[in-house]
């Protein structure tokens, strides 16, 4: 039998434990990217050097190179792509083409939230920075302004009054691919907003997962999530709630088998939001974390899925303990000095993975790709972590000068 060809769009580090498993199952790796020197092309068995955005020359490519599936794990600008090529060659996908569209543009996606009745902030998307000021009367505060398909927070802004309105365009027109932004309602929330992966097989969720998504208010842009923990704060019924919409959304979209990122949060008015829905894993290691968590694999089950073989079962898992991941980030430019660690932490470092060494520039934490590493820790109890994460920078220090 011919061994199987897995394309994966994109080239971070986040990729690693994708290609590893595709080893494991004795998969063909292809990385592709138009970065020959990203980290994921040194363990992949061969680079293709094409901007992951270009649907049809990515397409060219994976018509020479035979391949047998495609997925943009962890990387959001190449999921339309992923999907364009996996509808136009045959190939397993996540769904139709333009339900994939749909997912991956912020403006179309509030559209079809909205048409289908599902709980929505109110949202406006532009093409120009003229019209989106003139438009500025239709607007209550706060809102946030953003690129409608940038990924990791970048371009992202919370405005809070008018003033601020201006300079937050300008920025979110900086990030935006297709040249168009979106400016929406800033919704409060009640305890932590969510934002880990979820699993459907068939267009049937099999394993569903919530989460408390942290951040560094003084970070140097502080909606960059620093931190996640699990379980969320969210109540059973919430969540059962959340779960529903989140079937419901799938089957009037016609997805298949994917690993999803999903963002939710509940309004201190009770209301629960899906706030976006894409069918990739998430950056930050969260499938890796939910596999510590629970044991569910679902890396090697996406692997499988998309050359078109046969995935093991995923089903629903309790969480084994109190689960945290934090993402080191310095905070300010500087050089790396080193990465400090209270030995009376009451948690089990379950691992430490950091991704500079002394005398390395850093950057300060303006966007996710500005992370220097993580740290996933196991607690006993829910007070053992929640005083940790509230209380970080009396443990964890990342040292620069």
């Amino acid at each position: 039998m011919a061994q199987k060809k897995l394309m994966l769009l994109g080239g971070l580090r986040y990729l690693l434990p994708v290609i590893k498993a595709a080893h494991k199952q004795g998969y063909y790796v292809i990385t592709a990217d138009y970065l020959p020197d990203n980290i994921a092309h040194k363990y992949s068995d061969e680079y293709c050097n094409v901007s992951i955005i270009d649907k049809e020359a990515v397409l060219t490519e994976a018509q020479r190179l035979q391949i047998d599936g495609i997925m943009s794990f962890a990387c959001d600008p190449g999921v339309v792509t992923a999907s364009y090529v996996q509808n136009q060659m045959g190939l397993p996908s996540f769904g139709p083409f333009e339900s994939v569209e749909i997912l991956q543009n912020k403006d179309r996606f509030r559209a079809f939230l909205a048409k289908h009745k599902f709980n929505v902030p109110w949202a406006f998307s532009f093409a120009s920075k003229e019209k989106a000021w003139e438009t500025r009367s239709k607007f209550s505060y706060p809102l946030i302004v953003k690129p409608t398909d940038s990924a990791g927070s970048k371009g992202c802004t919370r405005v809070d009054k008018e003033q601020e309105l201006k300079a937050a365009i300008e920025h979110a027109f900086k990030y935006t691919i297709s040249g168009h932004i979106i400016i929406e309602e800033f919704l409060e929330k009640k305890g932590c907003s969510s934002d880990t992966d979820s699993y459907s097989y068939n267009g049937s969720l099999k394993f569903v997962s919530f989460c408390a998504q942290r951040f560094d208010a003084n970070a140097t842009n502080p909606y960059t999530p620093a931190a996640y923990s699990w379980p969320s704060t969210f109540t059973k019924e919430e969540e059962k709630y959340l779960t529903n919409e989140i079937q419901r959304l799938i089957t009037l979209l016609g997805m298949k088998t994917s690993v999803f990122n999903i963002e939710t949060r509940v309004s201190p008015n009770n209301k629960p939001y899906i706030m976006e829905l894409t069918p990739r894993g998430g950056g930050n290691r969260l499938c890796e974390m939910l596999h510590y968590a629970t044991g569910v694999d679902m890396i090697t089950a996406i692997t499988r899925a998309m050359v078109g073989e046969e995935p093991e079962a995923i089903e629903q898992k309790p969480y084994n303990g109190h689960w945290a991941e934090i993402i080191l980030h310095a905070d300010n430019d500087g050089e790396f000095i080193d990465l400090w660690i209270d030995p009376s932490l009451s948690a089990e470092i379950v691992e430490k993975d950091l991704w500079v060494k002394p005398g390395d520039h850093v950057h300060g934490f303006d966007a996710a790709n500005a992370a220097i590493g993580t740290l996933v820790l196991r607690f006993e109890n829910a007070e053992d972590l929640e005083k940790a994460i509230t209380n970080q920078s009396q443990w964890l220090k990342v040292i620069t000068k």
